[in-house]
């Protein structure tokens, strides 16, 4: 596993980061907090690359990506399911699929259980542009975490798990 490097100036002062500063709190927590911001600036970037390569904005990108989960588990999603998942109204999300349509990522049918609604599925031309658009930088994720120890990726999914707790879980008022 590749090494953490501290913000730890040679002097013995800690580098800090925006939001967190030299307070005497443990430099190692700050260290895995900036670097998590930084994974984070880097995938919102990545985020930016695959939209121009992908000639799509940033919530057509998403909507595909729940197309495609739900392809791979047999759901069926509405239009207003996509709504509701992306927080737009169903005005936006009509133009959303209608876009997704437009430029053969999606395709609207007939919902499989309710004649009288419209399900909206990705099409295998949008399956193939992602996977082929993402493939590289996917490969390379997957071979950092497959190059971790069992105990470390438990480690890891046990802190990204409370990271992701922490930001979603509502505070006491």
């Amino acid at each position: 596993m590749p090494e953490v490097k501290s913000s730890v100036s040679g002097g013995g002062e800690r580098a800090s980061g925006y939001w967190y500063g030299p307070d005497g709190s443990d430099a190692s927590a700050v260290d895995v907090l900036n670097l998590l911001r930084r994974y984070r600036e880097a995938e919102t970037a990545m985020r930016g690359r695959v939209r121009g390569d992908m000639g799509m904005g940033e919530k057509d990108i998403v909507a595909l990506r729940y197309l495609l989960e739900a392809r791979t588990r047999n759901a069926v999603l509405r239009q207003k399911d996509l709504a509701a998942r992306l927080d737009i109204t169903n005005a936006s999300a009509s133009s959303l699929v209608d876009r997704l349509v437009r430029h053969g990522f999606a395709r609207r049918v007939p919902h499989p259980g309710d004649r009288r609604s419209v399900a909206v599925e990705a099409t295998d031309q949008g399956d193939r542009e992602v996977r082929e658009t993402l493939r590289n930088m996917h490969d390379r994720m997957y071979q950092v975490v497959n190059e971790m120890s069992p105990d470390e990726r438990a480690t890891v999914a046990a802190f990204l798990s409370a990271m992701t707790r922490s930001l979603t879980d509502r505070c006491p008022e």
